[in-house]
């Protein structure tokens, strides 16, 4: 009689411990997706190595070897722990800690084996007929200045991130204009040149303000978009954007905007 009571009670035991397994795993299951789904989400403002492809290819293509980062001469690539808001042991880095040094040989790209780090987004034809890197082709991201509190627009000489920049004089200049605050003085402030920038950072490292004032932010997140219905009409480069048009309207054509620029400026009724 002793066994019979005892078979049911071990039966209940195990009934208990298996539901109490289980969700404690469903609820460790919902924390990691969490994680996961905030990790995701904050993607869209981590900054990834040269030659970085999409962050949507990016992450379906990087394995999260860590080889980039290994590669890297100056520390700057880190691998994404838990908690650093970036997907799991992905690369990226910090551009206040350390930047981007602009190697030009961009030894982080050719050990990546999957394609996530694509050369040929680094890489020109040289005169010689042969491709080389180019680390000036990189698109990191693009530096983003906070006019109201960088020193130089309050009148400060600070030229702290134009001297900086590896690119001088090309990726960020320098802006000349009164100060109409004192009316003596001129304002030096710099300006970035999007189609430049690389991105890598060393602007924002060299930043003299507490927080930067100029920051490095990707590109999906600084660059804005036109669309189809602008165009620059006396780039022709611009208007073979309309041959890709799929959608988002037409462009309006008036009887001046159908002339050429020169003929319209020439014109006596301008």
């Amino acid at each position: 009689m002793a066994t019979e009571k005892q078979l049911p009670m071990s039966e209940r035991r195990r009934f208990l411990l298996q539901a109490l397994q289980g969700i404690g795993l469903a609820t460790l299951g919902a924390l990691t997706w969490s994680a996961y789904i905030d990790e995701a989400s904050a993607a869209s403002l981590v900054l990834r190595p040269p030659g970085a492809l999409s962050e949507e290819d990016f992450l379906s293509h990087c394995i999260r070897c860590g080889l980039c980062v290994e590669a890297c001469p100056y520390d700057t690539l880190r691998l994404a722990r838990a908690g650093d808001n970036v997907p799991v042991g992905t690369p990226y880095f910090i551009a206040r800690e350390i930047p981007c040094y602009m190697c030009k040989d961009i030894p982080c790209v050719p050990p990546c084996p999957t394609g996530a780090l694509e050369e040929s987004l680094v890489m020109k034809m040289a005169k010689d007929g042969h491709k080389v890197f180019d680390i000036g082709m990189a698109k990191m991201g693009i530096a983003v200045i906070d006019s109201d509190q960088c020193v130089a627009f309050w009148g400060v000489q600070c030229d702290a991130c134009y001297r900086a920049c590896p690119l001088i004089n090309e990726a960020i200049v320098i802006d000349h204009s009164r100060n109409d605050r004192t009316g003596k003085h001129a304002l030096l402030v710099p300006r970035v040149i999007g189609d430049v920038c690389t991105g890598c950072g060393m602007c924002e490292k060299a930043c003299v303000t507490e927080k930067a004032s100029i920051f490095v932010l990707p590109l999906e997140v600084a660059k804005g978009k036109a669309g189809s219905n602008y165009i620059k009409g006396w780039d022709e480069k611009d208007e073979k954007r309309l041959e890709t048009q799929t959608g988002g309207g037409e462009t309006t054509v008036t009887p001046t905007s159908s002339q050429k620029p020169v003929d319209y400026l020439n014109d006596e009724e301008f």
